[in-house]
């Protein structure tokens, strides 16, 4: 049995390098290397430290020991929260994610720490997508989950949220690497999305407990993102977004670049077409990403694989065959990629009153099949 006062003591020494002002991921990454853990580290002289390339002023610092109060503090407050420390080097640490070259010492994370290990695909995009986009999203995400994959994003708004929505829809499993504490829900309108990954996935993050959103915390979280994945899903983008800047931390690590097609007239699909003009993997269907993985993964996917799919798509074609003759006729009028405002159905359907068409409405709501979007209108769900 793990003695509990030795791991404490494990994890101050982590935290206490890891808070350590004016260090960096890169020097306390290279200090670890050089002197095998953080006790080694705190243990050397300020000129053993100064050999390993750290600055006189930080190195003091180190030998004083100066962050193990923050360090105290700081894991009272994982404690609480119950949360949990991933340290670099160590199980369940992910060997991907350790190849990159910055990487963190260590994680903070909160649900099922097990799935660092499982095969990762990252989709990313806007904070503004379109309706297209958001349908994209939660569709290939909701696809590629039941493949078997883990989807990993950043639960920004826009299209990340689709992503891990569409995956936890699926019963698919999806990671959040978040750019504040592991324990914030930002923004806020995703406390609730934030529930459902900690209990159906995992949250993930290398900020300290309750850290706030600045800005600078999401490009560096970026960079774990794509670390995670085997490749890295733009599905919508402007021309200078963050997306993009994942896209360019995914092929510094050596990752795959995909990309969906967009509108030439939305600015939301210059990123994409970009990237898809240098050479990025078109992708139309999960089918498209599935190829581009390694041998041996696509064959743990198709050993792994459950009859999730099967299931899901038997149990929508049952709800459809309930639909009533109205529902039916309403179904084809609605697009995937724009809403389509209730008094527009109503003229296209002669002889329907107001109220049934409602009601029509509502039903296919209840099977699944469309989406109420604002000012009574509706869109259709992507499905197979």
């Amino acid at each position: 049995m793990t003695d509990p006062a030795a791991d404490r003591e494990t994890a101050l020494y982590w935290l206490a390098l890891h808070l350590l002002p004016d260090l960096g991921a890169r020097n306390a990454l290279k200090l670890i290397r050089a002197f095998g853990g953080p006790p080694a580290v705190f243990h050397a002289s300020v000129s053993e430290l100064r050999s390993a390339g750290i600055r006189t002023a930080v190195a003091e610092s180190i030998h004083a020991g100066i962050s193990f109060d923050a360090a105290a503090d700081e894991l009272r407050k994982i404690e609480a929260a119950g949360a949990r420390l991933i340290f670099y080097g160590h199980e369940p640490y992910p060997a991907m994610l350790a190849e990159i070259a910055d990487p963190p010492i260590l994680l903070y994370a909160m649900g099922d720490s097990d799935l660092l290990g499982s095969p990762q695909i990252g989709i990313v995009g806007t904070r503004r997508p379109t309706q297209y986009g958001r349908a994209v999203a939660e569709r290939l995400s909701r696809d590629l989950a039941l493949e078997g994959l883990t989807i990993t994003s950043g639960m920004a708004r826009g299209i990340d949220s689709k992503a891990h929505v569409g995956a936890l829809e699926a019963g698919g499993k999806t990671i959040a690497v978040l750019g504040t504490g592991v324990d914030v829900a930002y923004p806020r309108e995703n406390t609730k999305l934030r529930r459902s990954i900690v209990e159906q996935g995992l949250a993930l993050s290398e900020f300290p407990m309750g850290a706030t959103g600045f800005p600078q915390n999401f490009p560096i979280r970026n960079r774990i993102i794509s670390g995670l994945s085997y490749g890295i899903l733009i599905v919508e983008g402007a021309q200078y977004s963050g997306s993009l800047i994942t896209a360019r931390l995914a092929l510094e690590q050596n990752r795959d670049v995909l990309a969906v097609p967009g509108s030439i007239f939305s600015k939301q699909s210059w990123g994409p077409n970009l990237l898809l003009k240098d050479g990025a993997i078109l992708v139309q269907e999960a089918s498209d990403v599935i190829e581009g993985l390694p041998h041996e993964v696509r064959r743990s996917l198709r050993s792994g694989k459950t009859a999730a799919a099967a299931v899901d798509t038997d149990a929508q074609q049952s709800l459809f065959h309930a639909a009533s003759p109205l529902a039916d006729k309403i179904l084809p009028l609605l697009r995937v990629d724009e809403a389509t405002q209730v008094d527009d159905l109503i003229r296209n359907l002669d002889g329907v009153k107001p109220a049934e068409v409602l009601a029509a409405l509502s039903e296919l709501e209840l099977f699944g099949a469309v989406r109420q979007m604002p000012g009574k209108s509706f869109v259709r769900i992507w499905t197979s």
